[in-house]
């Protein structure tokens, strides 16, 4: 049966992180390299960049680095530089946006289209397939149907974001950051004003909406559309986060392992992209990290409440109303246990967000040592769960790859042999991966066989914290022969000494194909220091979310303006393409 690899790809602020998604199941992490990346702030050296491709080489994942900002001429070089770095280093992919860098010479590593391309048609995805590049990180606001017609008349791997924060504007089309503060979103410098508050004006300066987050969505949480985004051609699950801690990462990537595990169980047409399987010791639970609430976004169309417009923080998950309280205490009609410690947080009247600490929890009873706020009735949530965060602080994801090991006899001495089916050099499984380590050691006939065997096959079944899950043990020797503990420790610590699985994964590390057939591209996406009239292009519509859209009102509301400060920002609508802009002063 022929199958599809599926990846999921996690964010890696920098090297701890991006080795805390590797343990907790990624498939590939994507991480910034020390320049040219789409967060300034998240930057990384390429030593460290190097430890995180040997570690994800012993479960057979890959790393990406983000190379996707726009280039100045005078960056074209040293862009080239650390295309060659990051090939010397192990990177099996870079993701980039600016599109002459085609016309460098750089090493035969895979490029992916980032997102910043604005991949949002059929035509612009067979554009970026014929220029070479090996995966296709699509827009977020296309819907399932979209995306289905995009892979029929496609082959390039395609790649979908499916958690995290949303940016209102289509990635790659946002100038709103630069025109305030000239700080490009292109170059990675994103001020993100679209979390600020905005009034809503009409023609007149009267205000319509007053000091709401108009611009700000809820992450988004596609887990329930996997299954039917593989189906409609997605191969790359990917998590948004290069500025997330390790505790979201962990967190969200064993969620989505979880998720794809369990479809891979009645689905066995998908297989894991990676090899290895983990155990958590902590409650996986999305809406235990950052989270501004949820949702699918487009995926099926335009829907209502979308946006979060009473606040850009997190507000984490509901635990339940407030059933009784005085000024500093209250009573939480909860399921859920409560900490000394715990954050907590709820709308006042106002639909201010106000956060708390439950310094003393007993029960369901909260004190705090200050004026709370809330009332009877007042919506609870939690946004900090400290012994939850204790047990994430302390995991290590527990990532073990399924083996089989052989244990035969040398002419001076025994050898130990590693075989795995999930460790496969050719997909046509015409082969197992083995390796193997040898000892010369005098042989010592066993005067009790059944009791040498059994301690033989008990000390091959350990293997203590590295990633090795012996399934299988085969005691494959001529005679029983008693084999001290020591000399069956030192087979094993020659196994894992051999660079076996990272020399595999050099090998079959995707070589670029396609690129130079094509020619030199010569078309230049963007100008880093341009500003178009369009300062943002949305899918989220102003009109739709505060209920003045013309198709479902009924009637035309004028032109329409935000403002934050002295900003004031014209809004223009095509409701034939149901796209909104954010314009340049008039």
């Amino acid at each position: 049966m022929n199958t599809t690899k599926i990846e999921l790809l996690s964010p890696a602020k920098n090297l701890e992180v991006g080795l805390a998604a590797i343990d907790h199941g990624a498939d590939a992490v994507y991480i910034g390299g020390p320049a040219f990346g789409a967060r300034e702030k998240a930057g990384n050296s390429i030593e460290d960049i190097e430890k995180l491709c040997c570690h994800a080489a012993l479960f057979d994942a890959k790393v990406y680095v983000t190379l996707n900002t726009l280039l100045y001429e005078k960056e074209m070089e040293p862009a080239r530089q650390l295309a060659w770095d990051c090939w010397n280093a192990g990177v099996d992919a870079l993701i980039v946006q600016d599109l002459n860098l085609l016309q460098l010479d750089l090493p035969p590593i895979s490029l992916h289209a980032s997102t910043q391309c604005d991949n949002l048609t059929v035509e612009r995805v067979k554009e970026l397939e014929q220029l070479g590049f090996e995966q296709v990180v699509l827009g977020r606001e296309l819907t399932i149907d979209e995306i289905r017609e995009i892979r029929r008349q496609t082959t390039v791997p395609l790649e979908f974001f499916v958690h995290g924060s949303l940016c209102v504007s289509h990635s790659g089309q946002c100038y709103l950051s630069q025109y305030i503060g000239n700080r490009s979103a292109n170059r990675g410098a994103c001020a993100q004003p679209c979390r600020l508050p905005w009034d809503l004006l009409d023609a007149d300066g009267k205000v319509m909406v007053k000091g709401k987050h108009l611009l700000c969505l809820k992450d988004m949480n596609n887990s329930a559309h996997l299954e039917e985004l593989m189906d409609a051609g997605i191969t790359s699950f990917k998590i948004e986060g290069r500025l997330k801690d390790a505790d979201y990462v962990k967190n969200i990537t064993a969620y989505y392992r979880q998720q794809l595990d369990a479809i891979f169980k009645r689905r066995p047409e998908y297989v894991q992209a990676s090899v290895g399987h983990c155990q958590y010791a902590f409650e996986v639970n999305p809406k235990k990290s950052f989270n501004r609430g949820f949702t699918d976004y487009f995926i099926h169309g335009r829907q209502p409440n979308i946006g979060s417009p009473n606040t850009p923080k997190s507000m984490g998950e509901y635990i339940g109303e407030v059933k009784w309280c005085n000024s500093v205490q209250m009573e939480i009609a909860t399921d859920k246990d409560l900490h000394n410690g715990d954050g907590l947080c709820f709308l006042n009247q106002d639909d201010e967000l106000i956060g708390i600490r439950a310094d003393v929890a007993k029960g369901n009873k909260v004190s705090c040592n200050r004026p709370h706020g809330a009332t009877r009735g007042t919506k609870i949530f939690r946004n900090y769960d400290i012994e939850w965060q204790r047990q994430v602080d302390a995991s290590k994801g527990n990532r073990k790859i399924d083996i089989d090991l052989v244990l035969t006899e040398t002419e001076d001495g025994f050898e130990l042999r590693v075989k795995s089916e999930k460790l496969k050099v050719n997909d046509d499984n015409s082969s197992l991966f083995t390796y193997h380590f040898s000892l010369s050691t005098p042989k010592i006939v066993a005067n009790n066989p059944e009791k040498a065997l059994e301690n033989i096959r008990k000390k091959l079944s350990q293997w203590g914290d590295t990633v090795y899950n012996p399934v299988n043990i085969d005691i494959n020797l001529s005679q029983p022969y008693l084999i001290p503990a020591s000399v069956l420790g030192e087979l094993k610590r020659g196994l894992l000494a051999v660079p076996v699985p990272a020399a595999l994964h050099i090998s079959l590390r995707e070589i670029r194909q396609g690129a130079a057939e094509t020619g030199p591209h010569d078309r230049q996406i963007s100008v880093p220091d341009e500003i178009p009239t369009h300062l943002m292009t949305c899918h989220h519509c102003i009109r739709y979310a505060n209920g003045l859209c013309p198709k479902v009102a009924g009637k035309s509301t004028g032109p329409l303006y935000i403002r934050n400060g002295e900003n004031v920002f014209p809004l223009e609508f095509d409701c034939k393409k149901c796209l909104m802009y954010v314009c340049t002063p008039e």
